[in-house]
């Protein structure tokens, strides 16, 4: 990205259904229209025509940035670090924390961080209160954490995959994984990954899968903590997008990318090179079911060609297990998922052609975003599409209320091939009402002109607001007004540096902002957490800021990393700062916990974890009663929740 095209900050207020700040296009309230095939020979003969037409391939250009960091796994060699107070450049630096209350009994825990409460998502550690458990090069650990020390109960060794995930539901646990080629993808990045270059640590967007992969899925029995089991396993040819869980239900994002070899193009390739099939074996009663993922009557495909992938959305009642699975799919791309209590939405990018010469200007990129209800356990239904102009960042730039999906994306310049924008880059938020039945995403208000010649960083809604965040040299932040649908206006504005990568809600009235200050040259500078007074939209505050030198946080770009435990007002951010500063100050490694409220940020205390004399990174933070534990690939570490004095450690073989 040019420097020039490296944004601004907006605060945007999102009253529901009123940003129809102008009639919409009849197609875009409309929306994609979804065609269903009537056979397979209907989906073969449309594959082959339009691989033919974009030269070979699947056609549908994603957005790409480095590789994700590496799964959960015990590094070649760690780094050591000396540990010292943070950084005092440029910063109001946190007070000594008044001491909090005691986290409560046994039965209070906390969960994975998740976007929406009552819908969780996998992650590397979950929790029941009682248990921990955690994977870790590819072994799946339960920790007893019912008395003062925690206590390896149990071990599971899983076959094959890596980027291994957990979701948890009474006894059983389902475990998400990738095997075969190398992929990067935008999704949870696993615990202790070494953190990326400060240059390189804005929102992963989708990256490109190179080579086939396979989703492999996995029912742990944990009954017995001491002896878990494998019950039954199911692959499919597809890369593993994302999951989410509601009750009992999980629902499973898969994207499968057909693979052309030199004997046989895509052009020529038969039906399952574009619906692949699905194997189930049972160790319970010792049997093996194949077959193909959907029935061809059940796949769609957009009016408009969004490319060869396959979009499969795999139900699961976890009550029951992995036999008793619902399949739904879509013709089309998958790189974001966004989860509500009642709606899951996949956004696909639609296919744009590849420029041939200065003529040849594609329109702008379309985001698809595709909608499935919810609302029955055990099933899902394709419910409807939409569009909206440019990318979508992450799954924070969808949000579901009141009866509508907002969505915050940026349209960035097609490029002439001398070099010139065809147009400059924008944000928008636009918001797409939800129809009874298949009837679509039509577009019923938008507000565009955020941040021109730049692009979104974070996006935070709240019921009826909304916080959208890009990144410029100088970071103005504004305030929008959108009460009025006809009328929009700026209510506020600051001018901040940096940029923030994630945003917390505190409070009604409370914003935390992680992510990196900058220079006037807009070059980072090191790991910021700010805290906003939000309760004026027209004069937005920022109470505290500080800087805790040249690094990054796991927060900035996987939010699981963070956890803010509210009955204490108890924030926890890892770091990892891997040398010390010009002025000899900064470098950390470890865990870092906040008090949180209106009167600012109060540091509480510190975390590390070591290997031999090396501090090595912390990924998750957990809260079980009074204690909070902490993970790393070198083990688990039990501290005091009041001041997070270390209690004990258990190390990992």
């Amino acid at each position: 990205m040019s420097p020039r095209c490296r944004s601004l900050t907006a605060l945007v207020a999102l009253p529901a259904l009123a940003l129809a700040v102008a009639v919409p296009s009849a197609q875009a309230a409309r929306g994609p229209r979804l065609v269903a095939f009537d056979s397979c020979r209907a989906i073969v003969d449309y594959a082959h025509t339009n691989a033919a037409r974009a030269g070979g391939g699947v056609g549908v250009p994603v957005r790409a940035l480095a590789g994700a960091p590496s799964p959960l796994s015990s590094p070649a060699e760690t780094v050591g670090v000396t540990q010292s107070p943070a950084s005092a450049k440029d910063q109001t630096a946190p007070t000594a924390a008044p001491a909090p209350a005691a986290g409560g009994g046994g039965a209070d825990f906390s969960t994975t961080n998740v976007q929406e409460a009552g819908v969780d998502e996998p992650d590397v550690v979950k929790t029941d209160g009682k248990r921990i458990y955690a994977i870790r090069d590819g072994v799946l650990r339960i920790v007893d954490v019912t008395g003062d020390a925690p206590r390896l109960a149990g071990t599971l060794k899983l076959a094959g995959g890596y980027d291994h995930q957990l979701l948890l539901r009474g006894s059983r646990l389902l475990v998400l994984s990738t095997a075969g080629g190398p992929i990067a993808v935008d999704g949870p990045v696993a615990v202790g990954a070494p953190a990326p270059a400060p240059a390189t640590t804005a929102p992963r967007i989708a990256a490109l899968p190179y080579g086939s992969s396979t989703t492999l899925l996995t029912e742990v029995d944990v009954s017995d903590p001491a002896a878990p089991k494998v019950a039954r396993t199911m692959t499919l040819d597809g890369r593993y997008v994302d999951a989410r869980m509601t009750g009992g239900t999980v629902r499973v994002v898969v994207s499968s990318t057909p693979q052309p070899t030199p004997e046989v193009p895509l052009m020529q390739a038969r039906l399952r090179a574009f619906v692949p099939q699905t194997t189930i074996r049972s160790r319970i009663s010792g049997r093996t079911f194949r077959r193909g993922v959907v029935s061809c009557g059940a796949v769609r495909r957009p009016d408009v060609f969004s490319g060869l992938d396959l979009l499969t959305v795999l139900t699961i009642d976890l009550d029951k297990g992995l036999y008793d699975v619902d399949r739904d799919a879509v013709m089309a791309g998958a790189q974001t998922v966004y989860g509500s209590g009642s709606s899951l939405y996949v956004a696909s990018q639609r296919y744009v052609p590849g420029l041939r010469d200065a003529t040849d200007v594609p329109d702008g990129m379309r985001t698809e975003i595709h909608r499935f209800d919810a609302t029955d356990d055990g099933q899902t239904t394709y419910a409807g599409s939409g569009t909206v102009p440019g990318f979508v960042v992450n799954q924070y730039a969808l949000s579901e209320y009141d009866g509508a999906l907002r969505v915050a994306s940026t349209d960035e310049p097609a490029w002439l091939p001398d070099g010139r924008e065809a147009s400059p880059a924008q944000s928008y938020v636009t918001v797409l009402a939800k129809q009874a039945g298949a009837g679509g995403l039509p577009q019923v208000g938008q507000v565009g002109g955020l941040g021109r010649g730049q692009r979104i960083y974070a996006v935070r809604f709240t019921g009826a607001q909304g916080y959208v965040v890009t990144f410029r040299q100088i970071d103005p932040l504004y305030t929008l007004d959108l009460s009025t649908p006809a009328a929009p206006k700026v209510a506020g504005e600051l001018e901040l540096p940096g940029y923030s990568a994630y945003l917390h809600p505190i409070s009604d009235t409370l914003l935390l902002r992680i992510g990196q200050e900058a220079s006037g040259q807009g070059r980072p500078l090191g790991t910021q957490v700010s805290l906003f007074d939000v309760s004026d939209l027209g004069h937005p505050k920022r109470l505290q800021h500080v800087v805790y030198g040249t690094g990054s946080s796991d927060a900035e770009y996987d939010p699981h990393a963070f956890l803010f435990w509210s009955p204490t007002s108890l924030a926890l951010l890892p770091l990892q700062l891997p040398g010390a500063d010009e002025d000899g100050s900064g470098g950390f490694t470890g865990a870092i916990g906040l008090h949180v409220d209106a009167g600012g940020l109060a540091e509480v205390g510190r975390i590390v974890h070591r290997s031999g004399a090396d501090a090595v990174p912390i990924g998750r933070s957990v809260v079980v009663g009074d204690r909070v534990y902490t993970l790393s690939w070198s083990g688990l570490a039990a501290n005091r929740l009041d001041t997070l004095a270390p209690v004990a450690f258990l190390p990992f073989d």
